[in-house]
């Protein structure tokens, strides 16, 4: 109990730190709107079909679409690039070497991004509401949580395992963008694929990000019975579960010499 209440003072820490930037507040918070406003000006509002006999808006589309990379940037890219900083400041080294447990501090690390991530898709949701007439999922509410919760976990721990092959903070951004910009376009976020096929369907699948992205708006549409895309689900558990094998196995607390 002692190391829980002292990851949560960690969290506690860590949020005081986030507010005390206010740059960082605000592009954190503005940015998946800005996506969200910009993609809706350039594909424009027309119908588009996100399941057979079913379709909504490009400006709801991307709705949920936004908010699934709302969670990718606060748990995957955030993570390992604060990570990559810390260790070349030699802040991760002195925490390692500290009375604080080391699985308090990265649970406390993840809780924020979590945090975050949740705070991002309501944000979205809520001006999404007000501005482009979504309407919030209701009978499927359960599934959408529980496909935010999920995917969070596994880009946290993704985040984390990238942090093997980056060199040095410098590099951090180019590497963790370099691994998730391509998938953005081919994973149903940043371009609708309305009848996927052919290459950029096959590799998509591959990866975690296509999956959550379709179990965020099938959930978020309520596409079908309780919105639980259980396929979706088990590829993003297993490539959480990898990623946790790979973090636990290669994560570097000193900077590299």
């Amino acid at each position: 109990m002692r190391d829980l209440g002292l990851a949560f003072r960690q969290v506690w820490y860590i949020n005081k730190a986030f507010v005390r930037n206010p740059a960082a507040l605000f592009f954190t918070l503005i940015f998946p709107i800005m996506f969200l406003v910009i993609f809706t000006v350039i594909f424009g509002n027309g119908h588009l079909q996100v399941a057979p006999g079913k379709t909504v808006r490009v400006a709801t589309f991307y709705v949920p679409a936004i908010a699934a990379f709302s969670v990718v940037n606060a748990c995957y890219t955030n993570i390992a690039i604060s990570l990559s900083a810390s260790r070349d400041l030699g802040a991760l080294k002195r925490i390692h070497g500290s009375p604080l447990p080391v699985w308090s501090y990265m649970f406390a690390r993840i809780l924020h991004a979590v945090a975050m991530a949740i705070v991002l898709v309501i944000i979205c949701a809520v001006f999404g509401a007000l501005f482009y007439g979504a309407t919030l999922p209701t009978s499927t509410l359960p599934a959408f949580v529980l496909t935010l919760v999920v995917g969070a976990a596994v880009f946290s721990a993704l985040g984390v395992a990238v942090t093997a092959v980056i060199p040095n903070a410098d590099a951090a951004p180019a590497v963790v963008n370099g691994t998730i910009l391509p998938l953005l376009f081919i994973s149903n976020v940043f371009i609708p694929l309305e009848n996927p096929s052919g290459w950029i369907d096959v590799v998509g699948k591959i990866f975690p990000l296509r999956h959550f992205a379709d179990a965020m708006i099938g959930s978020f549409f309520q596409l079908s019975g309780s919105g639980l895309h259980a396929n979706d689900l088990y590829v993003m558990l297993a490539w959480g579960v990898g990623g946790l094998l790979v973090a636990l196995r290669t994560f570097r607390w000193e900077p590299r010499t």
